[in-house]
């Protein structure tokens, strides 16, 4: 069974979103420089590259990224793409047989700049009505193919509210682009950073036997 990689790679180079600083990735020993071994100096916030947003990240009492359980971080996930320009709305989603479904990948057309060296202000984002339809339907994890479900200067975060509030694990980041709609199993894990409200992730999604 295939495996891909949908996890966008961390690096000094990766465009971070206005305000948040870049990467450190700094040789401190390197073994072509005539020490015996390599080590490199990193620091990044808990929401570089595809990372996972825990209830904590917005919620006084949700739970830390340390404390999210592995059964909804693994298992069955289905990646839908939808043609919107900006906003996926709830009416977009309700188009969708989601019956059974617990993970929910969103492939967009953020898939095409998901590697731009640019930050994009206009990217698709997760309606808060479309959030709550989330919910409502028992989806425990969704993931979405640039910076954030939220849009750009969101001042109230509706979106990450009602989804963190009712436990719904974020995803943000991932690079879908090489990625046909359908079901694969999701393995998404997360640094195990303790009291942090979000990590980096190294997310990969297997083909599932009946895809071969």
């Amino acid at each position: 069974m295939r495996t891909y990689d949908v996890s966008v790679t961390i690096s000094k180079d990766l465009a971070m979103p206005p305000g948040a600083p870049q990467p450190v990735v700094a040789p401190l020993m390197k073994v072509e420089e005539g020490y015996p071994f390599s080590i490199f100096m990193l620091a990044f916030v808990d929401h570089c590259g595809t990372h996972v947003d825990a209830p904590y990240h917005f919620e006084a009492d949700g739970s830390k990224v340390d404390e999210l359980p592995l059964d909804v971080l693994i298992g069955r996930a289905r990646v839908v793409e939808l043609a919107v320009e900006r906003a996926i709305e709830r009416a977009d989603l309700e188009r969708l047989d989601l019956r059974g479904v617990e993970r929910l990948l969103l492939k967009t057309r953020n898939s095409a700049i998901v590697h731009s060296k640019e930050y994009k202000k206009d990217s698709v984002y997760l309606d808060p009505g479309a959030a709550e339809l989330l919910v409502e339907r028992g989806i425990k994890l969704v993931g979405i193919d640039y910076w954030s479900v939220e849009a750009y200067g969101s001042q109230d975060h509706r979106t990450h509210h009602t989804l963190l509030r009712a436990r719904v694990v974020i995803v943000e980041l991932l690079d879908l682009s090489q990625i046909a709609p359908g079901d694969y199993e999701l393995i998404c894990l997360p640094l195990k950073v303790r009291g942090a409200g979000g990590a980096p992730a190294r997310v990969v999604l297997r083909e599932l036997p009946d895809q071969r």
